[in-house]
């Protein structure tokens, strides 16, 4: 009789590290009510993508501004023909680990992922989504609350590559290596 194989090494947790947690915890911001300049240019960061994005489906943390800006997103996305949210789930800023939420918002098979969320919250969430499902940052899209730069830090440097959002003011963020990069909104118009 052979002997039995070694136990696999387990697979490491894929939560923040607590003491990382603790650090980022009290230093980054909560949300905040999203700008009109904020969906605007999330709508129109959609809407210009290529292949066009028709279905969506939408992920937020449990604090009050993120539910309003899922809200009003969903109500300003699907306003438009052709253009649907599959499904909205929402998570807790602390959980043992995520993994409930994490296979719902990955279930699906959208165009796009939009998340309104907490940086602690969306750092426990997609430190999940990137260990256990076929979840693409490169197809997910962010309120201005992720435009934060100690987010790639938290989560790791692969785990958001290709993540992009808006700021506040209307202007584009991307993640790239572990870097948050930020472009300038267009400049206001002069003209009526």
């Amino acid at each position: 009789m052979a002997p039995a194989p070694p136990p696999s090494p387990a697979t490491p947790s894929p939560l923040v590290p607590h003491d990382a947690a603790s650090a980022y915890g009290g230093v980054l911001p909560s949300p905040t009510p999203h700008t009109d300049a904020e969906l605007t240019a999330l709508l129109g960061l959609l809407t210009a993508s290529r292949p066009r994005i028709g279905t969506v489906v939408l992920g937020h943390s449990r604090d009050a501004a993120s539910r309003a800006s899922a809200a009003s997103f969903v109500a300003a996305w699907s306003a438009a023909e052709e253009r649907t949210v599959l499904a909205t789930v929402d998570w807790p800023e602390t959980a043992a680990s995520w993994l409930r939420p994490a296979k719902r918002f990955a279930s699906w098979e959208p165009d796009a992922w939009v998340v309104a969320a907490a940086p602690l919250g969306w750092a426990q969430m997609s430190r999940r989504l990137r260990q256990d499902t076929t979840w693409d940052p490169a197809r997910t899209y962010g309120f201005a609350a992720l435009g934060d730069s100690r987010l790639p830090a938290l989560t790791g440097t692969a785990a958001l590559q290709g993540m992009r959002g808006v700021t506040a003011a209307g202007g584009v963020w991307t993640i790239d290596r572990g870097w948050l990069v930020r472009q300038l909104p267009p400049p206001a118009s002069d003209t009526p």
